[in-house]
């Protein structure tokens, strides 16, 4: 009974985890039908679940019956942020990029086969402004962050590793495998990259990686910007880029 008892816990973990997951993919209230039909759980354990959640304040349901983050989370993100070196370090560095080029700046992981965006700041003074929303996960091959987080992967790793759909762009366009490990491989020598209308067809992304202390890139610091920024002022952003990069990956930086 005792192992029984443990398994159903267990089960009830790993819903938790998963209705977790489901509202943060959605990015907005979902209704309880909606999270049975994406967990696959049973309703009433459902129910159960999001009751307990919503007493501990990790969940709210608002007036329409759908259900959120609670503010709970927040304060557990802020925790987080707060304590994780690397992330306030970075978030210090992102805010003088910003300030100074009045261009979006971002931390950037990778998060499984996925890149995500981990900080992302803006002065919001320019009329063309591009981000990614923080948490998103986005296929490797569509950023410059990925070619620079895959360096220390051969050939076989990284096709092993991307799903062969994450090679085909919004627009159609279809990146030839060879053509991307050429990316990786150049991006890891020359200790930056920049890539141009990939995910955007206006989008212009530089990133250069944040080592760790096996020397082996663990994050990236990134511009996002349109492809007609002057180019004296982004030679200017991508040494800053460069030397900001460098600056945080002291021995101490961990993710």
């Amino acid at each position: 009974m005792a192992v029984m008892q443990g398994g159903a816990r267990a089960r009830g973990v790993d819903r938790v985890v998963d209705i977790l997951g489901q509202l943060h993919a959605a990015r907005r209230p979902m209704t309880m039908r909606e999270l049975i039909d994406a967990t696959g759980a049973p309703r009433s354990s459902i129910y159960e679940l999001v009751t307990i959640l919503t007493d501990a304040g990790w969940l709210e349901t608002a007036a329409d019956g759908s259900v959120f983050f609670g503010r709970v989370m927040h304060y557990y993100g802020a925790d987080y942020a707060l304590h994780n070196d690397l992330i306030r370090r970075a978030h210090q560095t992102i805010l003088e990029l910003v300030s100074k080029y009045d261009e979006t700046t971002q931390l950037c992981i990778l998060e499984g086969n996925k890149y995500t965006v981990v900080l992302s700041e803006t002065s919001g003074t320019r009329p063309f402004n591009v981000s990614s929303e923080i948490g998103v996960k986005v296929p490797i091959p569509w950023t410059a962050t990925g070619r620079l987080l895959l360096g220390h992967l051969g050939a076989d790793q990284i096709g092993a590793l991307i799903p062969p759909e994450d090679f085909v762009l919004e627009n159609g366009q279809r990146i030839e495998f060879d053509d991307f490990l050429r990316d990786v491989k150049n991006s890891a020598a020359q200790g930056y990259c920049c890539t141009e209308g990939l995910s955007h067809a206006f989008r212009y992304c530089m990133a250069a990686p944040i080592l760790g202390r096996t020397g082996q890139s663990i994050a990236a610091l990134c511009f996002m910007t349109s492809r007609d920024v002057d180019p004296h002022k982004r030679s200017a952003m991508l040494d800053d880029l460069i030397e900001s990069s460098k600056a945080l990956s002291e021995p101490s930086t961990r993710f």
